[in-house]
């Protein structure tokens, strides 16, 4: 009896755990990334205003930091009349489909302490990572039709 006990409790624990994939991309993203571009699916320049931070300019060059083993992470914008200050955030990564290498990406910006104010998130679609590239993608509304951000990361 103690056997299948132990037996059960152990399908348990690897049912609940995360894939081999999701715990390879976190192996990838780990380390410091510059996020190159920023892109939408819109006609004509709009003014993007991103992760309820600031504008697309201040995020173009910006500097990422991602720590897996407890996920969290940093970034510094970069451009002129952008603050500099280091944002704190922490972040999960969730299969969505095996096949297609899909994934969801949530962010919560937080404090330096890991605490978030608003309790609000940001999901994302890992669309891409590779050793060297990684790509994002976000669906939002503008007037009432979808378009398709999509902000491409380099790995220093």
């Amino acid at each position: 009896m103690k056997k299948i006990a132990i037996l059960c409790l152990t399908l348990c624990f690897l049912a609940c755990g995360t894939s081999k994939t999701v715990r390879q991309s976190k192996k990838t993203i780990k380390g410091d990334w510059t996020l190159t571009s920023i892109k939408s699916s819109a006609i004509g320049d709009l003014k993007i205003t991103l992760l309820n931070d600031t504008e697309k300019a201040c995020f173009e060059n910006s500097t990422w930091q991602f720590i897996p083993n407890n996920n969290t992470g940093t970034y510094t914008l970069s451009g002129l009349n952008c603050s500099s200050d280091k944002r704190f955030f922490v972040f999960t990564i969730d299969e969505v489909n095996e096949d297609t290498g899909l994934y969801n990406f949530l962010l919560k910006p937080t404090n330096e302490k890991g605490k978030s104010e608003t309790n609000a998130g940001f999901r994302l679609e890992l669309t891409s990572l590779s050793e060297t590239a990684m790509q994002w993608q976000q669906m939002v509304t503008l007037d009432g039709k979808p378009i398709t951000i999509t902000m491409n990361f380099t790995k220093l």
